[in-house]
């Protein structure tokens, strides 16, 4: 089986936590997760970048299967936004949630960060909010189930674009579901 799909079938619903308006899986439990898949996977910090504003911007590497992938993040506050002079200890909690989102692209928990680029409040958010648990159940049940799932959702001006942003991700993990 393709390794990101097998990943990204991984059920991490249970382990996501939430701090302010931010999710994201415990470094630990994704390291956990992905060295059992890949024992020769490795990651290495790229050296933060300090901008003129004082924010800075942390960056991994992680190389699983063969495949390496960067991701950066700035160094945030929980409602997503950069910290300005920010101390060691922020600077290492972001690192280490880069790392997870790199880890991320390998396929484990990656539809957290599916739609992250969009605002994180208003109507829409509203919407994913109440219609990602729902869906995330369903393609946890397999391909069927998560298409019977989502035909029941009402029509709104909002489906749409949640498809476009979820959809992909939702469909990955219900098709490493069905091919078990």
């Amino acid at each position: 089986m393709n390794k990101f799909i097998e990943l990204a079938s991984i059920d991490v619903s249970s382990h996501i936590e939430k701090k302010g308006q931010l999710s994201y899986l415990s470094w630990a439990w994704a390291v956990d997760q992905l060295l059992r898949q890949d024992p020769e996977a490795n990651w290495e910090w790229l050296e933060p970048r300090f901008y003129p504003d004082q924010t800075v911007m942390v960056g991994c590497t992680v190389t699983a299967f063969g495949k390496p992938i960067t991701m950066h993040l700035p160094v945030m506050d929980n409602r997503n936004n950069a910290i300005q002079s920010p101390d060691a200890r922020k600077i290492s909690d972001a690192q280490m949630r880069c790392l997870v989102k790199a880890i991320a692209c390998h396929g484990l928990g990656l539809y957290i960060y599916a739609g992250e680029d969009l605002p994180s409040e208003g109507p829409y958010q509203e919407y994913v909010d109440k219609t990602l648990p729902k869906l995330e159940k369903a393609a946890a049940e397999g391909s069927s189930a998560l298409k019977l799932a989502f035909g029941t959702l009402p029509a709104s001006q909002h489906k749409n674009q949640f498809w476009a942003d979820h959809g992909e991700a939702l469909k990955l993990w219900a098709t490493g579901v069905d091919n078990g």
